[in-house]
């Protein structure tokens, strides 16, 4: 049988953390969370926007508890000033999905100075979860990180030119992003496993789905010919945000899931929720130790799992 929202077991009493829950797919995904009784923060950076989807929620959970922190992954200060306001209070948090992300969009660049695809999908998300993994080890909790099946065609880190200059390409900086999301959760998984920690480190992606992300990548490139087909493509064969949610949730609520695990539509692109095998693998340990290396250089943030786990509640 198909994996469905109704296995999500009871989640009363613990917290999850959303990013970009304002739309798409973080939007289904924080009302199936609420819907189980999760405490849910809605971490996004558009706030009328997010105020609008803490009332569609409202209406569909009336007993839905929900909290708004204010973040924007293209800034590393406001990414470490939301890690701080999630963890005010809280002992643990059960769910991290780090589910925000852009997509085939011209050459920008960060608050600080980063490509945007990349330090948006990747170094800010590397940041918060770095600032919130000892409170996730405290639960026992997981870490979901959204990648796309982009993955394939992305390259894996330059360390001599992490952000593509002079080298852009949308697509092209798009697939190293997302390659750097799988790379991540697979790292994070080992780094895990290897400090004998109880947190949990799984992957997921999407498949196509027919959400606003392709809408906004058109309106950024002024009508791209690519973006505009991926659009089309979206609208016509793409699965319902609802649907495009369903690995990444069963990813954050199985109780099966385990670390390491990788959850996608069974037929690649469209599907119910499976586990899927991790590929990849000729090279992957020295992918992931560059990644690593390149992301801690980048964002000066040191991210040793090892110490983060050990780290004592405050």
């Amino acid at each position: 049988m198909s994996w469905t929202p109704a296995d999500i077991p009871d989640l009363t009493g613990r917290t999850a953390v959303v990013t970009g829950a304002n739309g798409g797919l973080g939007l289904e995904t924080a009302t199936a969370l609420a819907t189980a009784g999760a405490d849910v923060v809605l971490a996004a950076r558009d706030q009328p926007k997010t105020e609008r989807a803490v009332d569609a929620i409202r209406r569909a959970v009336p007993h839905a508890r929900l909290e708004v922190v204010s973040l924007d992954l293209g800034s590393l200060a406001s990414v470490r000033a939301a890690a701080s306001s999630i963890l005010e209070g809280r002992a643990g948090i059960d769910i991290l999905v780090n589910n925000a992300g852009l997509m085939g969009i011209p050459e920008r660049t960060t608050a600080d100075g980063f490509e945007m695809q990349f330090g948006v999908n990747h170094l800010g998300h590397f940041v918060l979860t770095a600032r919130l993994l000892p409170a996730v080890e405290r639960a026992n909790g997981r870490v979901v990180s959204v990648t796309s099946t982009a993955h394939h065609i992305g390259r894996r880190i330059d360390p001599a030119n992490p952000h593509l200059n002079g080298q852009y390409g949308a697509w092209r900086a798009y697939g190293q992003s997302k390659l750097a999301n799988y790379h991540f959760a697979v790292g994070l998984h080992r780094r895990l496993r290897g400090a004998g920690a109880g947190a949990a480190s799984l992957l997921a992606h999407p498949g196509l789905s027919n959400t606003e992300l392709q809408a906004h990548s058109v309106a950024e490139t002024g009508g791209g010919t690519s973006q505009r087909f991926f659009q089309w493509l979206a609208a016509t064969t793409g699965m319902t945000p609802a649907r495009g949610a369903l690995p990444q949730l069963r990813a954050a609520t199985d109780p099966r899931a385990r670390s390491g695990e990788f959850y996608a539509p069974r037929f690649v692109n469209n599907g119910a929720p499976v586990r899927r095998p991790v590929l990849r693998r000729l090279g992957l340990s020295r992918s992931i130790d560059v990644l690593w290396e390149v992301s801690e250089r980048e964002t000066g943030e040191t991210f040793d799992v090892v110490a983060l786990v050990a780290q004592p509640a405050s």
